[in-house]
């Protein structure tokens, strides 16, 4: 029973023992969780003032002025790495200026040279009248424009024209429009004299010679070409007229047609013509358009 007794006894002591240790063990872990609480209090303050002073060190960065001296410097870098670029540009530019410039002045040149060139030649081409086989006009024309082609005489040799105009002419009592020309036997050239176009002009085929004083070719005044391109150039036919002052005339048109007379007068201007016509024993004057009256 002793042994009982003691035995139990060792059993409660070793099961008290282990408690007080566990409690122990518990204690010292609440102890140290407690520990551990007040280290991370400790700390947090620790870490607020770290964090406010970090924000605050940042917002002055952001409030302190960037230094101009700073801000120059890349500045000035770019400057100075565009001013050769600007410069090169700027020399470009001027180039360009003074080429276009020179272009500029050598059309103007080129332009003034070409007037000059136009005026010393209108100012040394005239008309002048040349003298062929009548009849031949047309063919002399012809000829001379072959000749001036294939001579290559278009820079002195303008022009050559055979002046004709539109005539109404009454013939049986009918009317009809034909072609007449100014002056029969001639033709006009327009051309800077000198040898080389002289001797292209006279030795064309059909030409007899120039209209001028002795051997020297006299070109046409401006008032003489200006009345000769104002007859060919004008819009109402011109009445051809085969009657003259003096002569019997038959009246074929109006109250006294078939009446004969006697022409008095000839207005070419009106294309009038004034008849003296026998009525009731007495000579009256009628005056009647050209186309009125007849050689008789």
């Amino acid at each position: 029973m002793a042994e009982n007794e003691s035995e139990r006894l060792e059993e409660m002591t070793s099961s008290e023992t282990e408690g007080s240790i566990s409690v122990e063990s518990e204690t010292e872990s609440s102890s140290s969780v407690e520990e551990s609480r007040m280290e991370e209090t400790d700390a947090q303050p620790q870490n607020d003032e770290v964090d406010s002073q970090n924000a605050a060190e940042s917002s002055a960065s952001d409030d302190v002025p960037v230094s101009s001296e700073v801000e120059a410097e890349p500045i000035a870098e770019a400057e100075a790495e565009d001013e050769p670029a600007a410069e090169a540009e700027a020399e470009t530019d001027a180039d360009s200026i003074v080429e276009s410039q020179g272009e500029l002045e050598e059309e103007a040149v080129s332009e003034l040279e070409d007037a000059e060139s136009d005026q010393e030649q209108e100012s040394d081409r005239y008309w002048f009248v040349v003298h062929c086989y009548s009849g031949y006009e047309n063919k002399v024309r012809h000829n001379l424009e072959q000749r001036i082609e294939t001579m290559g005489m278009k820079s002195k040799i303008f022009d050559v024209v055979v002046p004709t105009e539109e005539e109404i002419e009454i013939k049986d009592g009918k009317r009809r429009t034909v072609e007449r020309r100014v002056f029969p036997g001639y033709i006009l050239v327009q051309m800077i004299m000198d040898e080389d176009s002289w001797y292209v002009v006279r030795n064309t085929p059909g030409v007899t010679g120039f209209v001028g004083m002795g051997n020297e070719p006299t070109p046409l005044r401006p008032e003489e070409v200006s009345q000769i391109v104002k007859r060919m150039e004008a819009e109402a036919p011109r009445i051809k007229v085969t009657y003259k002052t003096g002569q019997k005339v038959r009246i074929i048109d109006g109250p006294f047609n078939d009446f004969i007379g006697t022409v008095s007068e000839i207005d070419m201007d009106r294309a009038k013509v004034r008849v003296m016509v026998s009525f009731f024993g007495r000579e009256t004057p009628v005056e009647l358009d050209f186309l009125q009256v007849e050689k008789a």
